[in-house]
């Protein structure tokens, strides 16, 4: 399961990736309009952070320190930043995953988690609200990058 759960997450990385390459001016990935409130800029800085949380934090414990507020508050993140970012998260993602055992899937996830379910289940979860704001971004750059 984890080596799945490893290869839907690196590959929906990728596609992050593509989606910021894929905006006109670098400018436009910072744009909010009308009820469009979160950019696809903090968007991603958003999906770096919970991942590095997740990962990082609780599974790795290597020490980061979420700012949630910040994900979707900073703006201006250079583009080569939040690539950068990107490739840290899939190397995380790739040493990570992989250590954990069938057992601790079924257990509980190493921190408080905001939903009564198993690690599994919320390693899939945590995979739905990536692909989620994926979308988000995938609707932002068509919709804002003019």
């Amino acid at each position: 399961m984890t080596k799945a759960l490893a290869t839907f997450f690196l590959r929906d990385l990728e596609r992050l990736k593509s989606e910021l390459l894929q905006y006109k001016s670098e400018i436009n990935l910072w744009k909010i309009s009308g009820e469009i409130k979160n950019s696809g800029g903090n968007l991603t800085t958003h999906l770096i952070g919970n991942l590095n949380h997740w990962f990082g934090a609780l599974l790795a414990k290597n020490g980061y320190q979420r700012d949630h507020y910040a994900e979707l508050n900073t703006s201006n993140v250079p583009l080569e930043t939040l690539l950068e970012d990107i490739e840290k998260i899939k190397i995380l993602v790739e040493r990570e995953l992989p250590k954990v055992t069938q057992d601790q899937l079924q257990g509980l996830y190493p921190g408080p988690i905001p939903y009564n379910m198993n690690m599994q289940e919320f390693l899939l979860h945590l995979l739905a609200h990536f692909s989620y704001h994926l979308g988000q971004i995938n609707y932002h750059r068509r919709i804002l990058d003019k």
